[in-house]
């Protein structure tokens, strides 16, 4: 499992000319499944993203939480991810979940993040969607479940 992490005064996404989803101070989240992934992977990113110090102290120092500062956190899933480019110009998407293994893995992640008590919206699985934000910062990080 793959997720790149923004930290956001604000994002949102849309999808059809419509706001799906809107956050103010917070983390902007692309979420990618890999066809390997599990519960486990899940679970250790969400308690991974949750305890993150990104967001600055009085110090203007990074040290706090998500938790810590009250944000909220916009979830998108983004099979791209992993996308692979050693072959040719084209990306394959072999190695991203299928959706009857990402769907579940997807909403999985989010409501592990709900259980932290982590406000979370989320776009719409599969959805063309249009995504905006003001990356704080900027602060852009990439964690990924198979390197721990």
């Amino acid at each position: 499992m793959r997720v790149v992490i923004q930290r956001v005064s604000q994002a949102s996404v849309t999808v059809e000319e419509k706001i799906v989803g809107q956050i103010k101070q917070g983390l902007m989240l692309l979420v990618g499944i890999h066809q390997e992934d599990s519960l486990e992977d899940v679970h250790y990113l969400a308690q991974k993203i949750a305890k993150l110090r990104i967001f600055e102290d009085e110090a203007h120092k990074m040290n706090r939480s998500i938790q810590e500062v009250n944000g909220e956190i916009l979830s998108i899933s983004q099979f791209t991810l992993h996308a692979e480019t050693k072959k040719g110009n084209r990306p394959s998407f072999i190695q991203a979940a299928r959706p009857e293994l990402a769907i579940p893995l997807y909403e999985a992640f989010n409501q592990a993040l709900i259980d932290q008590a982590i406000p979370v919206q989320t776009g719409i699985f599969g959805a063309d969607m249009k995504c905006e934000l003001v990356n704080d910062g900027p602060v852009t990080i990439i964690m990924d479940s198979k390197q721990r």
